[in-house]
């Protein structure tokens, strides 16, 4: 199972003008875990966000979607800085 999730996300990484990944399955199965071991891994960067009961990122999508605005806001409230193709950005418990 773990390598042919995780080769479906190499598969996605490399796809010339990929969308955002939606990874949806049961609860407690892994999908937090292997998407952290993917970033760490594939990329430079791994931006974590939770969204459960998080009033900040709720404010950031709030105001509108002009996306440099919205990277310099994530790259506040988590620390890191975001950078094009080197980061990955995952967005837990989205439906909070």
């Amino acid at each position: 199972m773990y390598r042919n999730i995780y080769k479906q996300l190499l598969s996605w990484k490399t796809r010339a003008g990929r969308k955002p990944l939606i990874l949806k399955g049961a609860r407690q199965v892994g999908k937090t875990w292997i998407l952290k071991e993917f970033g760490k891994a594939e990329y430079h960067n791994l931006i974590y966000i939770n969204c459960h009961q998080n009033d900040k990122i709720r404010t950031i999508f709030r105001r509108d979607y002009d996306m440099p605005r919205i990277l310099r806001d994530l790259s506040a409230v988590s620390g890191e800085t975001i950078l094009p193709s080197e980061s990955l950005i995952v967005f837990d418990e989205v439906q909070e």
